[in-house]
């Protein structure tokens, strides 16, 4: 899971949490390549060592664009807390060979871990240069604790749905999951930023909702193979296909030509594309609330996002078979459309 697969995927990005080291050094909402983390504050830099049965440590994930020089360098510390959190929570839910009971057992410690850290009770060695910085956050910035719980949820729901083959049955339930996964991510770094009141919300849930969305559909031939499914069950039935049309294999055991095959999967991926492209052009007008570098942060996260999507065009939605990505070539262009935003 690149939860998420940050704003990071499987983004601010999934969205704090995307881009693992060894594939793509890319935004993992955007797709932009981008640059390693800053300096952290002391405390912050001690590795977080994952049990072996969960596969690497926080630390193999290089980039974290979040944390760039266009965040404000007072907020920079809180913003790699969070990334840092969400990242170490993605390695328990997604990374080595242990099976689903013992993640989600380690996901309930976690948890736990970060309410005796917010209580100022003693955390766990492994997991104190995760929460000792989280916590200094939080003393400063007044987080709201409920929307890191909600980070927590989204990768226990995660490791259940993978273990029982779950489906998701259509957009409305796929985005209850970005209500877990991703909006509290822009949630949060609203409240660093000072900016609230209903409409930002909604706008910023709207623009991480798209960013998580945009990342499910440029990832779809990673997701796929590893039976990682979000493809909405409704909308594959409206235009006749299964889950199964979508997987490598399946053209050199079909009959009918590759093109035949490919009318109604890439209507599927068009229509959720088209989705992800109005929820983002809803969400947008939160760059006029947002001040200063912050606010460029994140038109260009919606550019970079609205990018992914004229890729994933561009290939003829093909997505299944070729995964786009967007490089720094195309920078010119972002900053040129976030100018006019």
């Amino acid at each position: 899971m690149r939860h998420r697969k940050l704003m990071t995927d499987r983004l601010v990005t999934e969205i704090l949490v995307q881009t693992p080291a060894g594939t793509d050094a890319t935004h993992p909402a955007t797709g932009v390549e981008s640059t390693p983390a800053p300096a952290t504050e002391p405390g912050e830099g001690v590795p977080t060592q994952a049990p072996a049965a969960f596969g690497a440590s926080v630390e193999h994930y290089e980039n974290f664009p979040v944390a760039s020089w266009l965040c404000p360098a007072p907020l920079r510390p809180a913003v790699a807390a969070l990334y840092r959190f969400a990242r170490t929570a993605d390695d328990i839910a997604d990374e080595g060979q242990a099976d689903a009971p013992m993640r989600l057992s380690e996901l309930a410690a976690y948890r736990a871990a970060l309410d005796d850290a917010f209580a100022g009770r003693p955390v766990q060695p492994r997991w104190q240069a995760v929460f000792t910085p989280l916590a200094a956050a939080q003393r400063r910035h007044a987080w709201p604790v409920g929307l890191l719980h909600d980070l927590i949820s989204a990768f226990e729901q995660d490791v259940r749905y993978t273990a029982s083959a779950h489906r998701y049955a259509d957009m409305a339930e796929l985005l209850s999951y970005c209500k877990l996964s991703a909006n509290p991510v822009g949630r949060l770094l609203l409240h660093l930023w000072g900016v609230d009141g209903h409409a930002a919300l909604e706008r910023s849930d709207r623009i991480c909702s798209a960013l998580q969305l945009i990342n499910f559909w440029q990832d779809l031939s990673r997701d796929l193979p590893r039976r990682r499914v979000y493809l909405p069950a409704d909308v594959l039935r409206r235009h006749g296909v299964a889950v199964e049309d979508f997987l490598p294999d399946t053209d050199a055991q079909a009959g009918a030509p590759a093109g035949v095959r490919d009318r109604p999967r890439q209507a599927v991926v068009a229509e959720l594309c088209a989705h992800a492209r109005g929820l983002m052009q809803m969400g947008a007008p939160l760059v006029h609330q947002v001040n200063g570098r912050a606010g460029w942060e994140l038109r260009l996260v919606v550019q970079g996002g609205l990018r992914v999507l004229d890729r994933i065009g561009s290939i003829q939605h093909r997505s299944w078979a070729q995964r786009v990505t967007v490089d720094k070539g195309d920078l010119p262009l972002l900053l040129w459309r976030a100018l006019w935003m």
